[in-house]
């Protein structure tokens, strides 16, 4: 078997095993949090009987063990189990799968780190390239200097900042981000705006100081003084030499800051009351709706994880040892 083969069928496989701990991690937790849902529904007036039977209806009254392997057996098969939500005492049950429930959530969380990945890698690359060309300028020291401070503050502080600025004091966009499966896109890219905004402030500056890093590197190699000496341009130097070779850790910390951004869409979702994954987990927290809790962090674990295996994935297929093994 080829050596990249093998160890992609490696990752692949460490990857499912990451998975299954994480889920293990994401149910234990969940269970150990305090209150019951039982309780919460039906109130503190209802008797400890009402209370047990309406648990024994959902599943609740079943070892920890038995119901997480009855979960992660559903998962299995495609099954996140079925919302809390819409259950009440009166024996009416109202209550939806939770797939049915996540799916339109996980498209517009999607859409919204799409716009966001279309606008952040290409700054960050014409950034980092040009910051690395006038390496010690005052155009590297003032880029520098910009993203650092975006990276090193919460994403809240910069979505409430964007907000009085370009939604209260110039109202230019909506600070409100209040989409459905009917809005055209010119205008749900209007609405998105503010949000992607605050996710390209806060992910660009890793990126682009990844690629300034890596070109500034490749620029002291022998190979790019041999071609200086003859006569390349610089432009040449960056886009022939430099740049191809410099894809492998420029790919992988692109892939790694989108695993992020899917994961960081929580809190901006949450401020700009955007009806995405992160929004469902936090309403269902607050209505302690257990299984679309579970099913929006597995997802969000799901999403991470296969991004970081893509990411290792590309920095392996760009490993020239690799694919070129003697």
């Amino acid at each position: 078997m080829h050596p990249i083969l093998a160890t992609i069928l490696k990752r692949l496989g460490l990857g499912v095993v990451t998975l299954t701990i994480v889920s293990a991690i994401i149910f234990s937790s969940i269970s150990m949090l305090p209150g019951d849902f039982g309780q919460a529904v039906l109130g503190q007036a209802a008797t400890k009987e009402t209370v047990a039977a309406f648990r024994k209806e959902l599943g609740l009254d079943k070892p920890a063990v038995v119901r997480y392997f009855e979960w992660i057996g559903g998962v299995a098969q495609g099954d996140l189990g079925t919302s809390f939500s819409g259950r009440a005492s009166s024996g009416v049950d109202r209550s939806r799968p939770v797939a049915q429930l996540i799916a339109p959530r996980l498209q517009n969380t999607l859409f919204l780190a799409g716009v966001t990945a279309a606008i952040a890698v290409p700054l960050a690359l014409f950034l980092g390239l040009t910051a690395a060309l006038y390496r010690n300028s005052l155009y590297d020291r003032s880029v520098n200097a910009f993203t650092l401070t975006t990276i090193a503050t919460p994403e809240f502080f910069v979505a409430y900042v964007l907000i009085l600025l370009l939604g209260s004091l110039w109202p230019v966009f909506p600070s409100l981000a209040n989409v459905d499966a009917s809005t055209p896109l010119g205008e749900r890219l209007y609405r998105v705006a503010l949000p992607a905004l605050t996710l390209t402030l806060v992910i660009v500056a890793h990126m682009m100081r990844m690629t300034r890093a890596a070109i500034i590197n490749l620029l002291a190699s022998p190979y790019i003084e041999m071609a200086r000496l003859k006569g390349a341009s610089q432009s040449e130097i960056i886009l022939k030499h430099a740049l191809p070779n410099a894809w492998a850790p420029i790919a992988t910390v692109i892939a790694f800051n989108l695993a992020y951004l899917v994961i960081g869409v929580v809190v901006v979702e949450v401020v700009f009351v955007y009806p995405g994954v992160g929004q469902l987990m936090v309403d269902a927290v607050t209505t302690r709706d257990i299984p679309v809790v579970q099913g929006c962090a597995l997802i969000f674990a799901a999403t991470y994880i296969l991004l970081n295996l893509i990411a290792d994935i590309i920095g392996i297929v760009t490993n020239p040892r690799l694919l070129h093994p003697r």
